[in-house]
């Protein structure tokens, strides 16, 4: 590990990286509600899914300046954001998700992922981002409020994972100019 860290746009070739460490977080953790990793396939779908849609999605990859799949280094998180709610009137709302690399924790990388996603959202036009964090999730709650999310709810006993019921912190923060003036871009 060289410690020079790049984040940069998630393409097809980081769907393998990023099942492995998103299956990490579904069988050992209560960090996502799913229960099943999702397959390489599924992954790939993902990745292209979010992007077509318009939405960012992200890794941070470890040295060789940021070159894309097997060139490049190796990926140690990934982060992506989608419309917070199926409705039309959600279409200026994002919800982030970030998810690193367990051997890579404490090394800041979710912070410059969240960072560069919040940017990204910003500059394509959307006006608030949510995180919805499971309560087994301290670190994430700390990393959001770092970056300007705030508390604004809980979901009691929401998710039921690994036997045990689990609540939801719901966090926000505006992005640009939030609900101060009406929205510009054209957003799907």
């Amino acid at each position: 590990m060289n410690g020079e860290l790049t984040v940069c746009d998630a393409v097809e070739q980081d769907a393998a990286a990023i099942a492995s460490i998103f299956a990490h977080y579904v069988l050992e953790s209560t960090a996502t509600f799913e229960t099943e990793p999702p397959c390489l396939e599924e992954s790939r779908r993902r990745i292209t899914a979010t992007l077509e849609a318009g939405y960012p999605f992200l890794v941070v990859r470890e040295g060789d300046e940021g070159r894309a799949g097997a060139e490049g280094g190796r990926v140690l998180g990934f982060g992506y954001a989608h419309r917070y709610g199926p409705r039309a009137g959600y279409r200026f709302s994002v919800e982030t998700t970030i998810y690193v690399a367990p051997d890579s924790l404490g090394r800041g990388i979710g912070g410059r992922l969240l960072g560069a996603l919040l940017d990204q959202c910003e500059a394509r036009g959307f006006r608030q981002a949510f995180a919805v964090i499971a309560e087994s999730e301290p670190a994430s709650v700390v990393l959001h409020a770092r970056a300007g999310f705030l508390p604004v709810g809980t979901l009691t006993a929401a998710g039921w994972k690994h036997g045990k019921w689990l609540d939801v912190f719901v966090m926000q923060r505006a992005l640009g100019e939030g609900n101060q003036s009406l929205p510009e871009a054209v957003i799907p």
